[in-house]
Order: C-alpha cells, then sequence, then structure tokens
C-alpha cells in the first residue's frame, strides 16, 4: 500500500458510508476532511507567534488558540452526523468568528487575521453553495457584532502594530496556501465537470445518430414489406396455375391408366407447387402484417366447428410418422367472433409443427373456454411427446426466420417463418402464444385470445360457460 493510499484510508475513516456515497460527494467530503487536519496544524504557527508576541496572553489570546484546535474537530463531527453542510457551516461559522474576534483584539481593520475572513467567506459557499443566503446571513450578523463591538468600546491595543507585521505575513502566507489548495480543487472540479459534459454531449450526438440509424432501418424494413408483399402476391398466381395443371395432367394420366413413373413425376410436381405455395402465402401474410396491411375479418361462427374442421383437415399429418392425435374440449364451446381463417391457419401451424417433430408419439389438443363477468378468452393448446426444445432456445422460437436450433433446421428443414407468423396473427386478434418444452419429453404451445370484438360480444347470461368442462376424447 502507497503512502497516498493511507492517507485515503485514514481520510475515509472519517466519511460515513463512504462506499454509499457517489463519486462528486466523496471527493468533496475528502477534500473538507483533509483541510481540516491539516489546516489546524498549519495554523498552529500562528498561535505560537500570538502567544509570544502577546506581552499578557489572556482571554483573548486563549481563545483564539482554542478555537483553532477546534476545527480538528469537526472531521469527528462529520463522522458522527453524517451531515456534510452541518459540519462545513460549523466549519464556516467558527472561521469567521475567529477571524472577526481576532481582528477586533489585534490590529482592528488592520489585523492580519482578517484575510481569513475572506477564506472563510469563500469556503462558505463552496460548501453550502446551495444556500447562499444562510451564508449572507451569518457574515453579515458577525460583521454587525464586530462594528457594534467597535462603536461600544473601540479597538483594544493588546499588541502595537509592529509586532503584528510578522503574524500578518504568516497568516497571509497560510491563507495563500490553503486558498491555493481550495483553488486546485475547484480547478479539478470544473475540469471533470468539462469532461463530464463533453462526454454527456457525445453521448447525446451517438444516440442522435442512433435514432436516425433506426429510422432510417425502419423504413428500409417497411419498404421491404411492401415489396416482398407486392412480390408475393404476383408469385401466387402462376404457382396456382403450375398446380392447377398439374392436377388436371395427373387426373389424365390416372384415367388413362398411363405409365406410373408419369404419375410419381406430376405427383411430385403437385406437392412441390403446393409447398412453394403455402411458403409464399407465409411470406406474404407476414410482409402484409410488417407494412400494415392486413385486415381482420371477423366473423362468427361456432367453435366446435372449427375445431372440427381443423381436426379433420390435420389427421393426414399424423400419419406419416404414426402419430395419434386426441382432442379434449368442453361438451360446448359455444359462438365466438373472431378471424376464422387467421385463427384456423394458427391452430393448424401448430399442429403440423407437432407431427413434424414427433414420432410414435401422442398429440393432444386442448381446447378451453374461460368466460366471466370481465373477460371471455378461449384457450387453446398443442401438447406432443416429440423431441423438445432447450430452454435457451426457446426465446428464438418466434423471431422471423429462425428455428430452435441450427442442428433442428438441418434435420427437419423449413424456414422459420410459421410461429413467427402465429404469434403476429394471434396479436393481431388480441392475444399471443406462449411455449414450454423440455428435450426429450415434448413441447406445450398455448394459445390465448378474446372470444368477442367488444362490439359484438354478447350477455354473459346468454350462455352460462361458468360451469366445469366436460372433457372428452375424440
Amino acid at each position: 500500500m502507497t503512502a497516498q493510499d493511507k492517507i485515503i484510508r485514514v481520510i475515509d475513516w472519517f466519511i460515513p458510508n463512504s462506499a454509499r456515497i457517489d463519486r462528486a460527494e466523496r471527493s468533496m467530503a475528502r477534500n473538507f476532511v483533509f483541510t481540516h487536519l491539516c489546516g489546524p496544524a498549519m495554523s498552529q504557527s500562528i498561535s505560537i507567534f500570538l502567544f509570544r508576541t502577546d506581552p499578557a496572553p489572556g482571554l483573548a489570546c486563549w481563545t483564539i488558540i482554542v478555537s483553532t484546535w477546534l476545527f480538528w474537530l469537526l472531521p469527528f463531527v462529520y463522522r458522527k452526523t453524517a451531515n456534510l453542510q452541518l459540519s462545513a457551516f460549523l466549519s464556516v461559522a467558527l472561521l469567521a468568528f475567529t477571524s472577526l474576534f481576532g481582528a477586533y483584539f489585534y490590529g482592528g481593520v488592520s489585523s492580519p487575521f482578517l484575510p481569513w475572513m475572506l477564506v472563510s467567506m469563500l469556503i462558505g459557499f463552496f460548501y453550502l453553495s446551495d444556500r447562499p443566503l444562510l451564508v449572507v446571513s451569518l457574515f453579515a450578523v458577525d460583521i454587525a457584532i464586530f462594528c457594534t463591538a467597535y462603536l461600544s468600546f473601540g479597538f483594544p491595543q493588546l499588541v502595537s502594530q509592529s509586532q503584528l507585521v510578522g503574524l500578518g505575513w504568516m497568516s497571509i502566507l497560510s491563507a495563500t496556501v490553503y486558498m491555493s489548495w481550495m483553488a486546485i480543487y475547484y480547478a479539478s472540479i470544473l475540469a471533470m465537470r468539462s469532461e463530464l459534459e463533453r462526454e454527456t454531449e457525445r453521448h447525446r450526438e451517438t444516440g442522435a445518430r442512433l435514432r436516425k440509424a433506426k429510422d432510417m432501418a425502419e423504413t428500409a424494413n417497411h419498404a421491404k414489406s411492401i415489396f416482398l408483399a407486392k412480390m408475393s402476391h404476383e408469385l401466387r398466381t402462376p404457382l396456382n396455375a403450375v398446380i392447377g395443371f398439374s392436377e388436371i395432367l395427373l387426373e389424365d394420366v390416372q384415367d388413362s391408366d398411363g405409365d406410373p413413373r408419369k404419375v410419381i413425376d406430376l405427383e411430385r410436381i403437385n406437392a412441390a407447387g403446393k409447398h412453394l405455395l403455402a411458403l409464399v402465402t407465409d411470406v406474404l401474410d407476414l410482409s402484409k402484417i410488417e407494412a400494415d396491411h392486413i385486415e381482420l375479418k371477423l366473423e362468427k361462427l361456432d367453435l366446435d366447428y372449427l375445431i372440427d374442421d381443423v381436426v379433420s383437415t390435420s389427421q393426414p399429418l399424423m400419419a406419416p410418422k404414426n402419430n395419434k392425435l386426441v382432442v379434449k374440449r368442453a361438451s360446448q364451446l359455444g359462438n365466438i367472433c373472431v378471424d376464422q381463417t387467421k385463427l384456423r391457419q394458427v391452430i393448424l401451424n401448430l399442429l403440423g409443427n407437432a407431427a413434424k417433430f414427433t414420432e410414435n408419439g401422442t398429440i393432444t389438443l386442448v381446447v378451453q373456454r374461460q368466460l366471466s363477468q370481465a373477460s371471455d378468452w378461449i384457450e387453446i393448446q398443442v401438447h406432443d411427446t416429440g423431441i423438445g426444445i432447450s430452454e435457451a432456445d426457446l426465446s428464438r422460437l418466434f423471431k422471423d426466420f429462425q428455428q430452435a436450433s441450427h442442428a433442428t433446421a438441418s434435420k427437419y428443414g423449413g424456414t422459420g417463418l410459421g410461429l413467427a407468423l402465429s404469434q403476429k396473427l394471434c396479436a393481431l386478434m388480441g392475444g399471443g402464444i406462449s411455449a414450454v418444452s423440455e428435450i426429450g419429453r415434448g413441447s406445450c404451445f398455448t394459445i390465448r385470445i378474446p372470444a368477442w370484438t367488444e362490439a359484438e360480444k354478447p350477455a354473459a347470461s346468454a350462455r352460462n360457460l361458468d360451469t366445469p368442462a366436460v372433457l372428452a376424447a375424440v
């Protein structure tokens, strides 16, 4: 430990909870403690000189000597009270009293103690800058008392002016050293503040550039979304033609008992066209959402009918990997008002993903309706017993063009658009999708959306859906 570190350690002992105050306050506290440890030591030369010069040291001499000793107590006052402003006020009051008291008894208006009056005033404004009126009032009272004593009794001549010359030089030298230290400290504070202001200005300029770059990126992304929406729409027309003509050719070949190899090739063309059409549709929907061009088509429908239709459509997805689809729902789910196409698309996407990542397992579709006086929500869960997703990869699921992991993408393929699109579609309908999963034990995706728009929400008494749900396997 260096000598400087030892000195700072001693100084910090007087600072209460020094680790909890900020950098600027700690710096000022250290300066206060340091000056009140070294300053009184430096002023003892004045006390000694005054004691030896005064032919009959009495109350006045000993009052000044004791006052200079009292400055050593102020760091302990600060440690005890943890109040820097109170300690500084006591210091200023004591220094003002000592300087005016010494000036009254030793030299009057020509006293070597008067420079310390100016020093005390400057210190007062430094430590109590937020209370200038208090500082002015303190000095006004002290000067008023000084003038009253002079007008009433005059200046006692305890020591001649010629004998005070040496004391004057000592006082001026001590005051100069003290004020030089305070000036250096104040200059360092100004330099620090200037650096902070420059750093703040640099951060402000950086923030402005970042905001400008963000706006430009958002504008470019919006333009990209509009472009993709238009291009995807243009691609669907020729794709539909390819799919349609491939189906016509496939029917002709099958009806004429043609070459089986042609049938296989045409089936591949048809399947590839449908797959490409599905991808283009996803990109189109995603681009429309980002470009704010997609609209909800709300319609009143029977939720039981929608679920039956989804189950019927998704059954063929289970066969390739020998999966079993189980449906659990209340006996009567009732009517809802949502965008049927988009809700159907989201459920089918989750069921398709479950079938894709599960083999020889069970996929469970759970549909519930949560109706109360304050809200009416649909909750649809898709459980699977597939490969599962690690906790670290769950955060990637709902981002555009991302899948759980690179290994999953390499093995199972896909674009990573399905879940991102599903999440955005649910958000458009006022809800969202959440997921929980465990590696090797499967996943559970939960859709939660409001059952009705405010404009078309029926009275709760029209149908009592608060009764316990009767779960039935289908």
